[in-house]
């Protein structure tokens, strides 16, 4: 670990000894937020991004590591290795060197050198390999032999090349350089694959006969011609010039101008074509999906950070509605806690008869529920819907879109069959529009991130990597709001620093048999709950006016007496403590250093005595769409109030309300030079746009920001 820590440190610009105390944590158990909130003074105050960052290094460093061990056994089994090699494998600090060193030992399939080795030429190969002047018809003419089949002179070359073009390829500082030049002198090409017509590939339209440098192609672009690839629909070459690549080669190795360098020339140009060049390409093919994919999984997080700590409604009481047409409106009424109290379906777009008929329902229901906000959820004929409630004046009751990407996936999940088993699928995405306007992180916790629509090329991407980054976005924003002990779901309780889903399921059961949490203390009752996992979830659990007030604080259990101690110095009580600013300035943090807690700690806890249990989210604000219905009602120049429902790397996409969203590209969002999106925009942010084009045909639209004032 020692020498990891060290490589991490450097590599990451971190002290070493706060990497240490972060892979020792890891290493007991503890999770990323645990770590982040709770043990600033062991890390230096190191944020979830760093954490992460020793973590995933690490995590490179060991599979580098096994794969090194793997290897080192593998050439002492086969009496293979020899100091000098062992030490070149020990020095190597990436996968691709350390893949460099072992490919001319690793057991590969029959290869031409090996037929030519097999036939007595290696001794023609080493000698014409030297090009010292010499008679190269005689020198070959003794290795020609029917017996081992090599028939004639030109077999004896032919064989004797082979096995140069091997050596050539297989020689790892050659590997190296070319290792570099493919990745800065490389050229992505790519064109119509054979067979197929531009009309078969209309999608990769922006594609066919395209071409710009490896070094400088965005991560979406590749992916792009990848997938295109993939379909059979592009021819994709990743390679730098030919005549420049062969030219570096012969120009090393090509050492003389007789007639064993012609040979050793011709050598070159087979290695480079028929092994070189295809085993680099396809290295090189790896390493820039890898780059994409961590450029597409980043996007693809850093939206879904942005919608999971959307701003909450709160504890209203909701009518929700899934509109449509032929099968009408699916109605909900929720209350204040997001139970189910009532459904049916009306129909508002059925004609005047069914749309009366719809209003006397509204109406009456939110009466009878004493409704306080519609939630409406934004797909097929949601603005028709939408302007028919408008249009009942209802006062003192909002209305909300609610953008439902992913709630049918939600409606026919096992967890909504769980929660509603007596309802069809309908009633279930109903009741997750209205519950995701009031609490966005608690309901869309239930479903796969992947499903909610805010990723670029998720499909196509690492899925190991994306569901351990998802999954790692998820984990930070539950514990950072907090969740609330004897409301919340096995769903989110299984996110929570320590838990997973047998505790939550465990805490879930405890919670039905015995009524509501009284103390976090009584989480130890929990089965399988034991002092450990108490350790690392107790801060991120809140407890709705618990006896002890600092159950539904951020402070930790282990920190209680502590803030006791704060109170009882200042004559004070806990309650009287918390919240009251007056009190908190007269407490003097240096009193309460100790060896188990420093500075960083004394100060987040009178942070949080401040404002106890504080929302981090932001405050929920009222949106509405300008009077546009569809694409059709769009024309240049408009101005149009929007909600940006993804950002990517070459701009945002923008709902105004037409069913169809828009594109920002990246050179219309600001007036000034913009190189990330993300700089400007993020996803639910609400923005002012102008529209740019209208394509009706193909439903394009764009939009653009400039010289637009909110």
């Amino acid at each position: 670990m020692t020498n990891a820590q060290k490589i991490i440190a450097q590599e990451l610009s971190l002290a070493e000894k706060n990497v240490a105390s972060v892979l020792e944590l890891l290493a007991e158990g503890a999770t990323v937020p645990f770590i982040a909130r709770y043990r600033k003074e062991a890390t230096g105050s190191l944020d979830e991004v760093a954490i992460t960052d020793i973590r995933d290094k690490y995590e490179a460093f060991t599979a580098l590591n096994k794969r090194r061990d793997a290897i080192l056994s593998a050439l002492k089994e086969r009496e293979q290795l020899t100091p000098e090699l062992s030490q070149s494998l020990q020095k190597v600090g990436t996968l691709s060197e350390l893949e460099d060193i072992y490919l001319p030992y690793k057991p590969k399939r029959r290869t031409k050198a090996q037929t030519a080795r097999e036939r007595g030429l290696e001794p023609l190969a080493n000698l014409i390999f030297e090009q010292d002047a010499c008679k190269l018809e005689s020198l070959a003419a003794a290795y020609v032999s029917e017996e081992k089949d090599v028939p004639d002179m030109d077999a004896a070359l032919k064989g004797a090349r082979d096995i140069i073009a091997e050596r050539i390829s297989e020689d790892t500082p050659t590997r190296t350089v070319f290792r570099k030049i493919f990745a800065v002198k490389g050229v992505c090409i790519s064109k119509l694959a054979r067979g197929k017509k531009d009309e078969d590939a209309a999608t990769y339209k922006d594609y066919i006969n395209w071409q710009e440098p490896v070094a400088k192609a965005p991560g979406h672009r590749l992916l792009a011609m990848f997938r295109g690839e993939q379909e059979g629909l592009l021819s994709l070459s990743i390679r730098p010039d030919e005549n420049l690549a062969l030219n570096a080669l012969t120009n090393h190795f090509v050492t003389s101008g007789n007639a064993c360098s012609k040979q050793v020339r011709l050598a070159c140009e087979d290695a480079y074509k028929r092994l070189l060049a295809p085993s680099l390409e396809n290295d090189i093919r790896n390493e820039l999906k890898q780059r994409a994919d961590v450029e597409a999984i980043s996007v693809f997080a850093s939206n879904l950070r942005e919608l999971l700590l959307a701003a909450p409604l709160g504890q209203k009481r909701v009518l929700a509605l899934d509109p449509g047409f032929r099968t009408g409106a699916k109605l909900v009424c929720l209350s204040e806690y997001g139970d189910l109290l009532h459904n049916e379906t009306i129909y508002p777009t059925s004609g005047a008869r069914k749309e009366a008929q719809a209003a006397e329902r509204v109406q009456a229901l939110v009466k009878k529920f004493n409704i306080e906000t519609f939630a409406i959820g934004n797909g097929t004929a949601s603005r028709e819907t939408e302007a028919f409630v408008r249009n009942l004046a209802i006062p003192n009751v909002s209305i909300n879109m609610v953008n439902e990407s992913g709630a049918s996936i939600y409606s026919a999940s096992a967890v909504a069959r769980e929660e509603f088993p007596d309802q069809d699928i309908t009633v279930r995405g109903a009741v997750s529009i209205g519950r995701r306007l009031m609490d966005p992180l608690a309901e869309l916790v239930k479903i796969d991130p992947k499903s909610i629509g805010v990723g670029q090329y998720q499909h196509d991407v690492n899925q190991t990597e994306l569901k351990k980054a998802l999954d790692d976005v998820v984990a930070s924003c539950v514990n950072s709001v907090g969740v609330e002990l004897n409301t919340a779901s096995k769903e989110l309780l299984k996110h929570v620093s320590g838990l997973g889903a047998v505790l939550a399921q465990n805490i879930v059961s405890y919670r039905t048999e015995n009524g509501a949490f009284k103390s976090r203390k009584e989480l130890l009752k929990v089965a399988r709950l034991g002092p450990k996992a108490y350790q690392q979830c107790a801060g991120f659990l809140r407890i709705h006016d618990a006896k002890n007030p600092l159950d539904s604080s951020a402070v930790h259990p282990e920190s209680y007496k502590v803030v006791e101690q704060m109170a009882k110095d200042i004559a004070s009580t806990l309650p009287e403590l918390i919240g009251n600013a007056d009190l908190k300035s007269k407490i003097d943090l240096a009193k309460y250093i100790s060896e188990k807690t420093g500075l960083p700690t004394l100060t987040d806890i009178i942070d949080e005595l401040a404002r106890p249990g504080r929302d981090p989210r932001e405050k929920f604000t009222e949106f509405t769409f300008a009077d546009v219905h569809s694409i059709s009602d769009l024309h240049e120049g408009m101005t149009l109030p929007g909600i940006v429902t993804n950002v990517t790397k070459f701009g945002a996409f923008v709902d105004v309300g037409v069913h169809q969203d828009g594109l920002v590209h990246i050179s219309q969002l600001a007036d000034r030079y913009v190189s990330d999106p993300s700089e400007v925009v993020r996803v639910q942010q609400k923005v002012m746009v102008k529209v740019i084009e209208v394509d009706v045909p193909r439903k394009r639209i764009s939009l653009s920001m400039k010289e637009v004032s909110a």
